[in-house]
């Protein structure tokens, strides 16, 4: 029984290759804000277009984690920089996942995005990252994520 009902689960929330494209539960999520990675959510209102930097650096270690209670979890990269190491939040798991862009330990990445200090560390909320000549989009200039341009920031 619980594995039939993991199989249906599963089933919800990936796709298969017969989608042309996102599921139901896949769009309810990006309208609902994402878990909570949307523009106008908490988490969204705290990149800062007037506080953009960009940094060079090498991949300390990649993470799972989950930056406000409530959100869905997303990925987090420690990067070491000549400035020190910075956290640098990348975006929300399930869109990371659809991207065909990987970032590895000991990898060498330029990060664009907002500074702050979130948990009491210095922190980029990313908008671009280029490891090499590949680029990875997650936000425009003002911050609205990528994937939540569809509905409209």
């Amino acid at each position: 029984m619980q594995i039939l009902i993991a199989i249906l689960l599963s089933s919800l929330f990936t796709a298969g290759p017969w989608d042309d494209g996102p599921s139901s539960v896949q769009l309810a999520i990006r309208r609902a804000g994402g878990q909570g990675w949307g523009a106008n959510t908490a988490y969204g209102k705290l990149f800062d277009p007037k506080n953009v930097v960009t940094v060079r650096g090498r991949v300390l270690s990649i993470e799972r984690f989950t930056p406000l209670r409530q959100m869905g979890y997303g990925f987090l990269v420690v990067l070491e920089t000549k400035d020190g190491a910075f956290d640098v939040h990348i975006g929300p798991g399930w869109f990371v996942a659809e991207q065909d862009f990987q970032i590895e330990v000991g990898d060498e990445i330029i990060v664009r995005g907002s500074r702050i200090t979130f948990d009491d560390r210095p922190t980029i909320i990313a908008a671009k990252v280029q490891k090499g000549t590949r680029v990875l989009h997650l936000r425009r200039d003002d911050g609205v994520p990528v994937w939540a341009e569809e509905e409209g920031g």
